[in-house]
C-alpha cells in the first residue's frame, strides 16, 4: 500500500486501522527498529562514557578540555549536559527532543575542533560521525519520523 493509500485509509476512506501510514512508512524493513536500536546504543554508550568522564572530571579529561581551550571549572557542568541529553534521547516520548539537543551539543564540539585546528577525519568530524549514527538510529527505530520524512524511491 503506498503512503497515500495509507492515509486515505487512516482519514477514513478505506478499511485500515488509524495507524496504517505508520505501517506503510516502515515499509518492508521489519529488521529496521532493530538496527536502529543497535545504532542508537553505540551511540549512546559512547556518549554515556564520555559524560561519565566529565562529570567524574576524569584526568585525561581535564587535559584534553585544557588543551580545547575550555575553562577547567566547566567540565562537569558539560558533562552534567550531556548526561540530560542522552536521558532525552533514549526516552522514547523525548528521544527527538533529544536528538535536536545532541545535535547541538555535537555542532559545538565540531566547532571547537575546528577553531583548534585538529586533524579533520579523526577528530573534527567525529561528532558528525555520532549524530549520523544518533539519527539513523531513531529514524530507524521510530515510524513516526518515518513517516514525517519519508525516503523515496
Amino acid at each position: 500500500m503506498s503512503t497515500h493509500a495509507a492515509l486515505a485509509s487512516a482519514q477514513g476512506h478505506g478499511h485500515s486501522p488509524p495507524t496504517a501510514h505508520l505501517h506503510a512508512a516502515r515499509g518492508d524493513a521489519k529488521g529496521a527498529p532493530r538496527i536502529g536500536l543497535a545504532l542508537s546504543a553505540v551511540a549512546v554508550l559512547f556518549l554515556v562514557a564520555d559524560a561519565m568522564a566529565k562529570v567524574l572530571v576524569a584526568g585525561p579529561v581535564l587535559e584534553s578540555m585544557a588543551g580545547l581551550g575550555y575553562p577547567l571549572a566547566t567540565v562537569r557542568g558539560i558533562g552534567i549536559l550531556l548526561v540530560a541529553c542522552v536521558a532525552l534521547y533514549v526516552v522514547r516520548r523525548t528521544s527527538v527532543l533529544g536528538a535536536v539537543l545532541l545535535t547541538g551539543y555535537l555542532g559545538g564540539a565540531v566547532a571547537t575542533h575546528v577553531r583548534v585546528e585538529n586533524p579533520l577525519f579523526s577528530q573534527t568530524l567525529f561528532p558528525v560521525y555520532l549524530g549520523a549514527l544518533l539519527w539513523a538510529g531513531l529514524y530507524l527505530r521510530d515510524a513516526r519520523l518515518r513517516a514525517l520524512f519519508p525516503l523515496r524511491d
